[in-house]
């Protein structure tokens, strides 16, 4: 019996197939150039380990197992996804796209050698924020800026330099929290200034900042609301008022404006959002806001405003721990290049799925119901995101589907797609919102959904 045992054992073992045969399986050779073929070569040993030890020596079997492996290790991975669910700043799907002309920016600059920290006309060492600078200042009116990695970076590096063991005064109804646990009260905490809070959460008035005022005061500090809104019996204080308060008293005013908008969203169809240039006309000293939000850009933090207090930051030995690198100056510089004009404003895709009409997106897709069993136009609602305009609604066109495999069986196969494909779920239907998926995206989102209503 051990030997009849002990023979099919051999008989099984005979019958595996070699690893070469796996790498000229297309379906797991196509992961070669994403995971490199010593990762292949690894997980299909792997699976040849498990049948050495008692397992099916079925390739098909095999292969289903080798497949299951790789495509769990693409999806550690950070992979591009095409994002269906109508929200344009998606902080889970990595917010702004860039523009091509951006990458084509980073390539120049990251493939070879760069001008990063060099002054090519006096031929001596220069700054590496100059040519933000220069675009910031012909762009929002800047005196100066600064660059780091983030906006809550900005906020940090600003109160370092003026408020250390200082007083920072700020409105009740502006000590926010936004995604991620960051809070402004722990911010102001961890820098070592003292946070002194004014006014009632519903109303702030000029006079209140006015009675907090001591020797110890360091900044008057305003703070964009983010994602959540006081209504109703409720009273602020402007820009201008606080201004010219920090004028009057020699106390600089800073502004967190948060996503950093550089143009009126009116002209999409979107409410105001206070922009760049709004706060620094009415004389806000320094305004701190992001790059990958209603900017477009990548992900960085920018400080802009008067030269004097740029300086004094320059010199803190923290921007050396805040500061960013060449492929993000380089990124940051093109899409602010972009805003020159209207019309290379729109290539930014941002601008761009803003820009589409309703009627567009209704043509493209009557692509897909021409192309897909069971699919249907529907209106939607989609929504600009990032945190400051959470609740402005944008008309949009959505392709619905009720596959008969159930809605959640559906998004998950969208989502093991060779690009994954996120939607929404609405009821009984599965929802692709056109204006955040890019028209060269059609074709494959129109494959990826005939093959779920065909399996």
């Amino acid at each position: 019996m051990a030997e009849s045992i002990e023979a099919e054992k051999n008989q099984t073992l005979r019958g595996i197939p070699p690893v070469h045969r796996f790498l000229t399986e297309p379906r797991i050779a196509a992961y070669e150039a994403l995971l490199g073929k010593e990762h292949v070569k690894g997980r299909i040993g792997e699976v040849l380990d498990q049948a050495r030890r008692g397992g099916t020596a079925i390739f098909d079997a095999l292969c289903s197992q080798v497949l299951e492996k790789l495509e769990r290790s693409a999806f550690d991975m950070l992979v591009p996804v095409i994002n269906g669910t109508g929200i344009l700043l998606h902080t889970n799907l990595g917010r702004a796209p860039l523009a091509p002309s951006v990458f084509e920016a980073m390539r120049a600059a990251g493939s070879g050698y760069s001008n990063l920290e060099y002054e090519l006309t006096e031929g001596r060492r220069g700054s590496r924020y100059a040519r933000a600078v220069s675009l910031l200042q012909s762009i929002a009116g800047a005196q100066d800026a600064l660059v780091v990695n983030n906006c809550a970076a900005a906020v940090l590096l600003i109160l370092d330099t003026f408020a250390k063991g200082r007083e920072v005064v700020v409105s009740r109804n502006q000590l926010i929290e936004i995604g991620g646990g960051f809070r402004l009260p722990d911010v102001l905490q961890h820098s070592g200034a003292r946070l002194i809070e004014v006014g009632a959460t519903n109303k702030v008035y000029l006079k209140d900042f006015e009675h907090a005022l001591t020797a110890r005061t360091a900044l008057l500090l305003r703070c964009h609301p983010s994602n959540y809104r006081i209504a109703g019996f409720t009273h602020d204080v402007g820009g201008a008022e606080l201004a010219a308060l920090g004028k009057r008293t020699g106390i600089p005013v800073v502004e967190d404006l948060g996503s950093g908008a550089l143009v009126d969203l009116r002209e999409y169809g979107l409410p105001h959002e206070r922009t760049v240039q709004d706060a620094l006309s009415e004389g806000i000293d320094l305004v701190a806001f992001s790059g990958d939000k209603l900017l477009g850009g990548p992900q960085a933090g920018i400080i802009a405003g008067k030269s004097v207090l740029i300086a004094r930051m320059r010199s803190n030995p923290l921007l050396r721990a805040l500061r960013v690198d060449k492929l993000t100056l380089s990124a940051l510089a093109q899409t602010l290049r972009l805003y020159l004009t209207a019309q290379t404003r729109a290539e930014i895709p941002f601008f761009a799925m803003l820009g589409a009409s309703v009627e567009e997106l209704r043509a493209r897709a009557g692509r897909y119901v021409g192309a897909v069993p069971g699919a249907e136009i529907v209106g939607s609602t989609a929504y600009a995101g990032g945190g400051s305009l959470p609740e402005s609604a944008l008309p949009s066109i959505a392709v619905a589907l009720e596959p008969a495999r159930g809605t959640d069986a559906a998004a998950r196969a969208l989502r093991r797609a060779p690009t994954p494909i996120i939607g929404r779920i609405d009821e009984a239907r599965l929802l692709l919102d056109l204006r955040t998926i890019f028209p060269a995206q059609d074709d494959e989102v129109i494959r990826a959904l005939r093959a779920i209503v065909t399996a």
